[in-house]
C-alpha cells in the first residue's frame, strides 16, 4: 500500500485509517461490519414495516420502537458505509466538514437513542404504575413530542461540539487511527488549547448519561416497588415480563458505551485497535440486537411478523400458482371456431 504524503497543503483533509494494527486483516474485519449493518438493516426495516401496516401496533409502545429503529438505522449508516470503504478500497480520506457533520450526526443519533430510551422507561412506570391513566397520559401525540423533545434537546447539546472544534487549528499530521470522526479522537488532532472543548464534553458526558440513567434508575425504582405491592406471584412475573425487553435493550446500549468511555480514558497501556474495535461494537451490536429482542420478548409484535412474512409468503406461491394454472388452461384450449387468441387473452385476463 503506497504512503500517504501529509503536508499542510492538506489543510482541508483528514485520513481514517481504519483500524491500526489489524490493517492485514481489514478485508476480514469487513465481514462482519457488513453481515451486522445488513441484519441491522433488515430487522429494523421490518419492525417499521410491521408496525405502519398494522393498525393494531399502532400505539405509543411501539411507536417508541419506531423511534428507536430509526436510531438503529441512522446509527450504522453514518458509520459503515465509510468504514468499508477503507477496508475495501482503501478510501481513508475524509475533509475536515465531512469528519465534523460525521461526528455531529454520530454524537447526536446516540443521544437521541439514549432520550428514546428513557421515554421507554416512562412508558413502562405509566403502564405498570399508573394502568388505568395510562391511555390519557401517554397518547401518540405526546409520543411524538416527546420525540421532539428529546431531538431538540441532542441538537442543541451536541452543535456547540463541532462548533468548537472547527475555530481550532488541527496539526499538519492529519492521520486519524480509526474508522470514524468520533469527538475524542479529533480532539487529539488539535495543536491549540483546547481545554474548553475537553471541559464541555466531560459535562456533556456527565450531564446526559447522569440524567437519563438516573431518571431510568427512578423509573424502574418505582415500578419495583408497584410490582412488590403486588400480592399475586403471577402478576408479579406478568408486570416484569413487560419491562424484560426494554431491560435487555439498554443493557446493550450503555454497557459497550461505558466499556469504550473507561477504555479511553483509564486503558493506556490497551492496545489502540482494542479501542477501535469497541467504539465500532458499541455502533453495530444494539442496532443489530434490538428488533431481535422486541421481536423475541414482545408477542404480539411477534404474531404481526409472522402473519405478514407468512402472507407474503403464501401471495408469492399463489401469484406463481395462478399463473401456471392460466398458462395450463390456456395451452390446453380446443377453439374449432379458430379463435384461440380472443379465448386465451380473456383467460389471462382473469
Amino acid at each position: 500500500m503506497a504512503p500517504f504524503n501529509f503536508t499542510h497543503s492538506d489543510a482541508s483533509t483528514f485520513i481514517l485509517t481504519g483500524i491500526p494494527g489489524l490493517e492485514a486483516a481489514h478485508i476480514w474485519i469487513s465481514i462482519p461490519f457488513f453481515t451486522f449493518y445488513i441484519v441491522s438493516l433488515l430487522g429494523n426495516v421490518t419492525l417499521l414495516s410491521v408496525v405502519g401496516k398494522e393498525q393494531t401496533l399502532q400505539k405509543p409502545m411501539y411507536l417508541l420502537l419506531c423511534m428507536l429503529a430509526l436510531t438503529d438505522i441512522a446509527t450504522p449508516t453514518f458509520v459503515v458505509p465509510k468504514a468499508l470503504g477503507i477496508f475495501w478500497f482503501n478510501l481513508k480520506g475524509i475533509t475536515v466538514a465531512g469528519c465534523l457533520t460525521q461526528m455531529f450526526f454520530l454524537h447526536t443519533i446516540s443521544v437521541m437513542h439514549s432520550s428514546t430510551l428513557v421515554t421507554m422507561a416512562f412508558d413502562r412506570y405509566v403502564a405498570i404504575c399508573n394502568p388505568l391513566r395510562y391511555a390519557t397520559i401517554l397518547t401518540n401525540a405526546q409520543i411524538a413530542k416527546l420525540g421532539l423533545v428529546g431531538f431538540i434537546r441532542a441538537v442543541l447539546f451536541i452543535l456547540p461540539l463541532p462548533l468548537l472544534l472547527s475555530q481550532q487549528t488541527f496539526c499538519a499530521n492529519r492521520i486519524i487511527p480509526h474508522t470514524q470522526c468520533e469527538h475524542i479522537a479529533l480532539e487529539k488532532m488539535v495543536c491549540g488549547d483546547i481545554r474548553v472543548n475537553r471541559i464541555y464534553g466531560y459535562v456533556l458526558m456527565f450531564v446526559i448519561n447522569g440524567f437519563d440513567l438516573t431518571f431510568i434508575a427512578l423509573s424502574y425504582g418505582l415500578i419495583i416497588r408497584a410490582v412488590l405491592r403486588i400480592s399475586s406471584h403471577k402478576a408479579h412475573q406478568k408486570a416484569l415480563n413487560t419491562c424484560t425487553a426494554h431491560i435487555c435493550v439498554m443493557l446493550t446500549y450503555y454497557t459497550p458505551t461505558f466499556f469504550s468511555i473507561l477504555t479511553h480514558y483509564f486503558g493506556q497501556g490497551i492496545a489502540p485497535y482494542v479501542h477501535i474495535i469497541l467504539a465500532d461494537l458499541y455502533l453495530l451490536i444494539p442496532p443489530m440486537l434490538n428488533p431481535i429482542i422486541y421481536g423475541v420478548k414482545t408477542k404480539e409484535l411477534r404474531d404481526k411478523v409472522v402473519k405478514y412474512t407468512c402472507r407474503s409468503s403464501a401471495d408469492t406461491k399463489f401469484t406463481q400458482s395462478s399463473a401456471d394454472t392460466r398458462d395450463d388452461i390456456s395451452s390446453g384450449l380446443q377453439c374449432p371456431s379458430g379463435n384461440c387468441q380472443i379465448v386465451r387473452e380473456y383467460v389471462n385476463q382473469h
